[in-house]
């Protein structure tokens, strides 16, 4: 009786601040019931869920729809065998950050699988900002996803008619404030990335089961991340995430040819290395040059650029977070509300 008495009065509660964003009306609504620990994280959960079902507005085919009637068909083959694209995107203080980049990247992967497009770069630009825009944020994350379409209940793509985009603006935090500033611990999982052969990494594809494999290893073993190596043995990449190592003042990272992502954060990461002079170059890694390094960060669209203290149980550097990686961080944070389009 409480839990459905406290979710009557947390809509009715919702309805006067409709238009706010969730994070303002997670602050409002914390103030009008009790601020304990324990129930705020109850009513977290409460008002996310809500806020989905009353007020989240998705991008599906050329409209805004409600979530709730934010459907795809079960012969869309992005659903039945993973046929499709997609971009992760990172929204701050009202500026889509390297939206242009993330696009370009798009139209790549889309020609990779052979997959034609029929909205222009600046269409799918713009629904990404009225999607934003629709849902009251200024900052959060964009999930954008361009399926094959419904076809048959076969590979073939012939009977696809015609692609669906997919726009959704929420917001994210993947990991808390303390693993930015006390470090994370990974470890190497046996699942190996996929030869680039069979699929290029370079192509950001729907079926991501070769990472799932990999972070269902680590989250079984009591890590958050963890790296995969290629089928040569040598460092490809993490399961959501580009790695960097600092060695002999020299900033190292895997090539794509070696199975990496071409990440826009990854990109960044470079293009500040040069701004603070830091030699960098791609090359094969294996693990160990991983455990040597004076210090190691990883880097993606969600994750940003996060420290590395621990790998396979050893020690990166002296354990703690690097002076190098926080210069890093601090000119990623100058730059991710400058570089991008605005709201």
């Amino acid at each position: 009786m409480f839990v459905y008495s406290l979710v009557v009065f947390t809509v009715f509660c919702l309805l006067f601040v409709k238009r706010r964003s969730f994070k303002e009306r997670r602050f409002i609504l914390s103030d009008l019931f009790w601020s304990k620990a324990n129930f705020t994280c109850v009513l977290d959960k409460t008002i996310y869920a809500l806020n989905i079902i009353c007020f989240m507005k998705i991008y599906l085919n050329d409209q805004l729809v409600d979530a709730a009637e934010a459907k795809v068909s079960v012969f869309d083959h992005g659903l039945l065998y993973g046929d499709g694209i997609f971009e992760g995107i990172r929204l701050y203080n009202g500026c889509v950050f390297k939206l242009e980049e993330h696009l370009e990247r798009l139209e790549y992967s889309a020609k990779a699988i052979m997959l034609n497009m029929p909205w222009t770069r600046q269409e799918i630009s713009d629904a990404v900002c009225e999607t934003c825009r629709a849902n009251n944020l200024k900052d959060g994350y964009i999930r954008l996803v361009v399926t094959r379409g419904e076809g048959s209940l076969g590979l073939s793509i012939k009977n696809c008619k015609r692609p669906q985009l997919i726009i959704i603006a929420d917001t994210i935090q993947l990991y808390p404030k303390e693993f930015y500033e006390n470090g994370l611990s990974i470890i190497t999982v046996p699942t190996r990335r996929c030869n680039p052969a069979a699929l290029p990494p370079a192509v950001k594809s729907l079926n991501y089961l070769n990472n799932i494999l990999a972070k269902i290893e680590a989250q079984h073993l009591g890590y958050h991340e963890a790296i995969m190596l290629n089928d040569q043995g040598y460092v490809a990449e993490c399961t959501g995430d580009n790695i960097f190592i600092i060695h002999k003042g020299e900033l190292i990272t895997p090539a794509a040819s070696a199975g990496a992502l071409k990440g826009i954060t990854r990109d960044t990461a470079l293009d500040i290395a040069d701004e603070l002079g830091i030699p960098w170059r791609e090359a094969n890694m294996t693990r160990y040059d991983v455990w040597v390094a004076e210090e190691l960060f990883l880097t993606g669209t969600a994750a940003e650029i996060i420290p590395i203290v621990e790998v396979d149980a050893r020690k990166i550097g002296d354990g703690k977070p690097g002076k190098i990686t926080a210069k890093f961080l601090e000119a990623f944070r100058r730059r991710v509300s400058i570089e991008g389009t605005k709201l």
